[in-house]
């Protein structure tokens, strides 16, 4: 389980395909403090660690993963957003996020509103948002402003946007989303998925 409040970003340095997977060595601040079958997210994906070298790491990512993410996309020098799975005993800062990826989504706007800026993504599932209900954008815990059918819109403060990738996209760039677990469960009560 993980909050969605992003620890730090990594690198991707290299990048191995396998039959149908695809391995990716990761630089990361805290690589000394991970141990091998440790769960991180990557930009909102869980990915196990299997294996570690000094200052990077090697998570697998499998095709299920691929069809369901953007890390078919990722290429050296991707800029990824990291977290550690939550202690049992911490803060719950974010939301519950399981690192489970539902879709991808598209930004269609950037508006740099003085001092903070709003984004606006497309998605083609028919998972909902509402407005100031909880979204995860490459493992990013954000609160929706704007919710209509298949889009929604984001603000983000200075130090998120500093401090996570969203300070590399650009319209048209793909994300990975995570609807909120609660929300999914009352859709499919009400059968709207």
């Amino acid at each position: 389980m993980f909050t969605g409040i992003i620890e730090q970003m990594g690198e991707v340095i290299s990048i191995e395909k396998e039959k149908g997977n695809i391995h990716f060595r990761i630089v990361a601040p805290f690589t000394a403090e991970l141990k091998v079958d440790q769960s991180v997210a990557h930009n909102g994906v869980c990915l196990t660690v299997v294996s570690i070298s000094e200052s990077s790491y090697v998570v697998t990512a499998i095709q299920e993963t691929l069809d369901k993410t953007n890390l078919g996309s990722w290429k050296n020098g991707t800029k990824v957003n990291l977290e550690r799975c939550m202690p049992m005993n911490g803060r719950l800062d974010g939301h519950i996020v399981q690192g489970h990826v539902d879709t991808t989504a598209v930004c269609t706007a950037i508006e740099d509103q003085s001092g903070s800026w709003k984004f606006t993504f497309a998605y083609q599932t028919n998972q909902v948002t509402v407005e100031k209900g909880s979204i995860t954008i490459n493992g990013v815990s954000l609160t929706v402003v704007d919710s209509a059918d298949h889009s929604f819109s984001v603000c983000i403060i200075p130090y998120t946007f500093e401090h996570t990738n969203f300070h590399q996209l650009a319209v048209g760039d793909e994300v990975n989303l995570e609807f909120d677990i609660i929300g999914k469960y009352v859709a499919k009560l009400m059968g709207k998925n």
